[in-house]
Formats: structure tokens, sequence, C-alpha cells
């Protein structure tokens, strides 16, 4: 499944999002690569997408490329009604469920709530789609293993996605989240769970 971020190119002291073509040849290498470490579903394709830098940073912390989405799909497509998201990120999450379309009323989402740590960040991304979508997102500077939502708010789907790597580390925070929301929500997943169990 395909998707792309529209949010326009900009940068804050210690973030940017900025544009990026993969090429044929960046592809076929970076596929290669992955066949050998036996991780082929996370192919990616040539053409032009957009990522999340931390200035000074090589490595992403979030892109719009197919292979990232996937890991997103299937909270994106059970998300429905009022729902919470730990970790705004490219805001890539966030735009899919308020955008996507559904014949089944069940299945559209409402509003979202998002919790993110970084202000910088939020100031970054946040104003976009607040504009895009307005009245439907409240977003919360916090720390997702501390925010505490008011009693008695429940969430049609919780989407967990705090960590810049697919690592085990990231399964103890996975495991207290999912216990925290256990009982306030229909749906919740973290972004790459089952992979991180894999490095176990």
């Amino acid at each position: 499944m395909n998707y792309q971020c529209d949010i326009p190119e900009c940068e804050s002291e210690n973030w940017r999002v900025e544009r990026f073509t993969i090429t044929e040849k960046d592809a076929s290498f970076y596929n290669l690569r992955l066949m050998i470490n036996f991780q082929g579903h996370r192919r990616v394709e040539p053409g032009i997408y957009t990522r999340l830098r931390y200035k000074g940073d090589y490595d992403p912390v979030m892109s719009d490329t197919p292979a990232e989405f996937n890991d997103h799909v299937e909270f994106i497509n059970r998300a429905e009604g009022d729902i919470l998201i730990n970790g705004l990120g490219l805001g890539l999450v966030l735009d899919a469920c308020l955008s996507k379309t559904s014949k089944l009323p069940m299945r559209t989402v409402e509003h979202a709530t998002v919790i993110e740590i970084d202000q910088e960040l939020i100031d970054l991304v946040g104003p976009y789609y607040l504009a895009k979508y307005p009245g439907q997102i409240i977003i919360i500077c916090a720390d997702a293993l501390e925010y505490k939502p008011e009693r008695n708010v429940r969430f049609g789907a919780v989407w967990h996605d705090i960590w810049p790597l697919i690592c085990a580390d990231n399964l103890a925070d996975m495991k207290r989240l999912h216990r925290k929301y256990g009982r306030r929500t229909k749906f919740q997943g973290s972004w790459c769970r089952a992979e991180c169990e894999r490095y176990m």
C-alpha cells in the first residue's frame, strides 16, 4: 500500500522535514542488503518521499516510504471514532487516519489526540495538521509513558510509536503502554512490535 505525506518541507533548530529521492540504483542496493539480513519485507521502491530528520543524524526518524507506511496499516484500517496516537513524528499516521474515507461510519476517525514529548517538533509539524483538520486534533506535549488520560475516557483505537529504532529494548515500554490502555480501547498497537520480539 502506498501513501505519501503532503506536508511541506520545513525546519526548526533541531528538526527538518525534507523530500528525498530513492533512485533505482539506491533501491536495488538497499533491498539487496535487506535480503542478506532476512528483512526483505522492508523493501523500498524508487520514488520521491518525505522524511523527518533530527539535525546531525543521517538516519531519518520517520519517512513515508511504502515499507514504513505498511508498518502502520493495521492501525490505520482499524482506527475509528476518537483515537489516541503516542508520537507525532512526521504526522503520517495522523494524516492517514483523518483522511481515510470509508463506507462504514464505524471506521471513520472523528477526532485524534496526539501525545508528543518534543515541543519543538509540535511547533514545526503540528500547525500544518491543525489547519488541515480544524477542530479534529488535540496535540499535547507530554511523555507518553507518563501521560494520564482523564478518568473514564475511552478510545476507538490507540497507537504507540515513540521509538526512533526497531529493537528489543522498546518492548518494556510497549508492554507498559499496552497495560495502561488495555481497558481504554478496543484496539491498540505498537510500531513494529512483532519485529522487536524477533530480536530477543
